[in-house]
C-alpha cells in the first residue's frame, strides 16, 4: 500500500467552499486561505448559536505504544463512515505540533485512506495559529523582562518569574538557559526556560475561550511572576493583554478543511495531552455541534490523560455533555502490553493478549466512571487472527461495552461502517448521564489524589516540598476550586513509562505544581515528564525533503 503522504498528495480535493456548503455555510462566512483551507467567521457563529446541539462522540484510546493505536485515523474514518451512511457529521480535531512532526511521532493528519487534507499544510504551518500563539507568548516574555530592565516598578522578583518562552520545536538545549548576558543594557541576568508551544498557557487559553472578550479576560489574568513580597503579577499588570489579543485575532477562529472523502473537518488548537489539557478548541467543538447532527472529536494520547482532561476540564468549563465514547485499541498494542517485543507482534499470542488486555480493562472502567456509553473498536491489522479478535470482543461484551472492528486505514469510510452503525445504535438506545470525576469544592491535593487513585490506579501520592508549597500558595490565592491538569507520561497508567499493562500499588510523585490562572486549571507535573521534549537519535526531520517542484516527501 502507498504511504500516507502519497495517498494524500494524490487526493483530488474539493474547493473549501463546496465543503462548507455541505454544512450550510456560505462563502461570505469563510475567510479563505487558498483553495482548500478556510477560517470560520465570527458572523457564522452569531447566525447559528441558537440552534440545537448535535450528538457529541469522543474518540480516545488505550495507552500509546510503539505498535501504534490509530486514534486520529479512527476518528477521521468514523467521520467518513457517517458520510457513507448519509449522516450529517463533522469532525472536530486538534492541529498537529511541529515538535512531534520533526521528532519521533510524525504527522497527525490520520493515516492510510482515513486522512484530513491538505496533509502537508496541516502538519507544517497550516493557517499560522501556532505561530501566532508562539509570538504572543514571547511578546509577553519580552515585555516582562523589559519591565524589569526599565526600573521594575511592580517590584518583580527575578527569582520568581514563572512565565517561560516557547518554541514549537523539540529543542532540549533550551529547557534551562541564562538570559541577559552581556552589557547592562542587555537586561538583567537570570535563569530562564523554554517550553514547547503546545504547552504554553496561551494555547490552553485560546482553546478554552468562547470569544474575544473571554480570550482577553483569560490572557489578562495569566500569572507571569511574583513580587518580592509574594504577590502575583499578571499580564494585565504589564499592559500586555491588548497586544497579545491582536496577535491572536485570527488564530481564535476555527479552521475548516476536508477528509479524503470530502467530509468536513474543523481543526483548531492543539495543547499537548501529556503536559496540557489535550483537546481541540471549545469554539471548534461548539461550532461543530451547531452545524451537524453528529460531532466526532478526539482527546490526546490514552484515555487516562486525554479523556480525563476532556471530561474534567473541557466539558466542565464549556458545559459540554458527551453522548458516547469510542475507545480505540489494537491487538498488537495489547500484546505489547503483555510483554511481547515489537518485532514479534505479528505472531498470534493469546497468552500475551490475555496479559496485556488489562490495560484496555482499566480504560473501560475509567470511562464508565463518567456514566457515558462506551464502544470499543479494534483498529484492525492484517496480522490479527480470528481467535485474537474473538477474545477481545468477548472481553468487551462481558464489561457492558459495544464492540466493532475498524478497517478505515485500508478502506476509508467503507471500513468504518460497522463502527459507525454501532455508534449510531449506542446513541439511539443508551443514555449518557455524564458527570465529572470530582467536585470543584475538593482541595487541590484531593483532586490530584482522586485522579491518581481512581484513573491511574495509584496506591498513594507523594509531593516534593516545592510542589506542596506551591499548591498551598495557589489555594491561598483563591484558586483552590480550579480543576487539576495532570502532566504525566502517556506510555503508562503510572508516572513510570516502563510500567506497562495495568500497574498496581504504585506511588505517584508530584514534583512540581503551578497555576494556569488564565486557563483556569492547576498543573501538577509528575515523574520525569518534560515541558520541552527532545529529539530522538534519528529525528523524523532527517527523512523529510522537498523537490524542485515543491513536492514534500518523508512527512510520513
Amino acid at each position: 500500500m502507498k504511504s500516507d503522504i502519497e495517498i494524500a498528495q494524490e487526493a483530488k480535493m474539493d474547493h473549501i467552499t463546496e465543503i462548507a456548503a455541505q454544512l450550510g455555510i456560505s462563502e461570505d462566512e469563510l475567510e479563505l486561505y487558498g483553495k482548500y483551507k478556510a477560517k470560520l467567521s465570527d458572523g457564522l457563529w452569531e447566525r447559528i448559536k441558537d440552534r440545537e446541539d448535535g450528538k457529541l462522540v469522543l474518540v480516545t484510546a488505550i495507552n500509546p505504544t510503539p505498535a501504534g493505536e490509530g486514534k486520529t485515523t479512527t476518528s477521521i474514518g468514523l467521520g467518513e463512515a457517517f458520510g457513507k451512511l448519509g449522516k450529517k457529521a463533522v469532525l472536530a480535531l486538534r492541529e498537529p505540533s511541529l515538535g512531534p512532526c520533526f521528532g519521533i511521532k510524525g504527522g497527525a493528519a490520520g493515516g492510510g485512506y482515513a486522512q484530513v487534507v491538505p496533509m502537508e499544510d496541516l502538519n507544517l504551518h497550516f493557517t499560522g495559529d501556532f505561530h501566532a500563539i508562539t509570538s504572543a507568548n514571547n511578546l509577553l516574555a519580552a515585555l516582562l523582562d523589559n519591565h524589569i530592565q526599565q526600573g521594575n516598578e511592580l517590584g518583580i522578583d527575578p527569582r520568581q518569574v514563572v512565565w517561560k518562552r516557547c518554541l514549537d520545536m523539540n529543542d532540549r538545549a533550551l529547557r534551562n538557559i541564562v538570559i541577559g548576558l552581556g552589557s547592562k543594557m542587555d537586561g538583567m541576568v537570570r535563569e530562564d526556560h523554554f517550553i514547547i508551544t503546545v504547552a504554553s498557557e496561551i494555547m490552553a487559553v485560546l482553546c478554552l475561550a468562547d470569544n474575544m472578550e473571554d480570550l482577553k479576560k483569560r490572557l489578562g489574568r495569566m500569572i507571569v511572576a511574583y513580587t518580592f513580597d509574594g504577590k502575583p503579577v499578571t499580564a494585565d499588570d504589564l499592559h500586555a493583554t491588548g497586544s497579545m489579543a491582536a496577535l491572536l485575532k485570527d488564530a481564535l477562529k476555527p479552521n475548516l478543511i476536508q477528509t479524503l472523502e470530502h467530509n468536513p473537518a474543523i481543526v483548531h488548537g492543539g495543547p499537548f495531552a501529556n503536559i496540557a489539557h489535550g483537546c481541540n478548541s471549545v469554539r471548534a467543538t461548539k461550532t461543530a455541534l451547531k452545524l451537524a447532527d453528529i460531532v466526532i472529536t478526539e482527546a490526546g494520547f490514552g484515555a487516562d490523560l486525554g479523556a480525563e482532561k476532556f471530561f474534567d476540564i473541557k466539558c466542565r468549563m464549556a458545559g459540554l455533555k458527551p453522548d458516547a465514547v469510542v475507545l480505540v485499541a489494537t491487538i498488537r498494542a495489547l500484546k505489547y502490553n503483555g510483554g511481547v517485543l515489537k518485532d514479534a507482534l505479528s505472531e498470534e499470542n493469546l497468552d500475551a493478549l490475555q496479559k496485556g488486555i488489562v490495560n484496555l480493562e482499566k480504560h473501560i472502567e475509567n470511562l464508565q466512571k463518567y456514566n457515558v456509553p462506551v464502544v470499543v473498536t479494534l483498529n484492525s491489522f492484517v496480522t490479527d487472527t480470528e481467535q485474537e479478535i474473538a477474545f477481545v470482543e468477548q472481553f468487551c461484551r462481558e464489561r457492558d461495552c459495544e464492540f466493532a472492528l475498524s478497517r478505515v486505514w485500508e478502506r476509508g469510510g467503507e471500513g468504518g461502517v460497522a463502527l459507525a452503525n454501532k455508534v449510531l445504535q449506542t446513541l439511539e438506545t443508551k443514555t449518557s448521564d455524564f458527570a465529572p470525576l470530582y467536585e470543584d469544592s475538593l482541595s487541590l491535593t484531593e483532586k490530584i489524589e482522586k485522579v491518581a487513585k481512581e484513573i491511574y490506579g495509584a496506591k498513594d501520592v507523594t509531593y516534593s516540598p516545592a510542589a506542596q508549597r506551591e499548591l498551598k500558595r495557589i489555594e491561598q490565592l483563591g484558586m483552590g476550586d480550579f480543576p487539576v491538569c495532570m502532566a504525566k507520561t502517556q506510555y503508562s497508567l503510572s508516572d513510570d513509562m516502563s510500567k506497562l499493562g495495568r500497574p498496581r500499588d504504585f506511588t505517584l510523585n508530584v514534583r512540581e505544581a503551578y497555576v494556569s490562572a488564565g486557563a483556569g486549571f492547576v498543573v501538577a507535573i509528575t515523574g520525569a515528564i518534560m515541558t520541552m521534549p527532545g529529539l530522538p537519535k534519528v529525528p523524523a526531520a532527517n527523512g523529510i525533503d522537498v523537490n524542485s517542484e515543491g513536492v514534500i516527501t518523508g512527512l510520513f
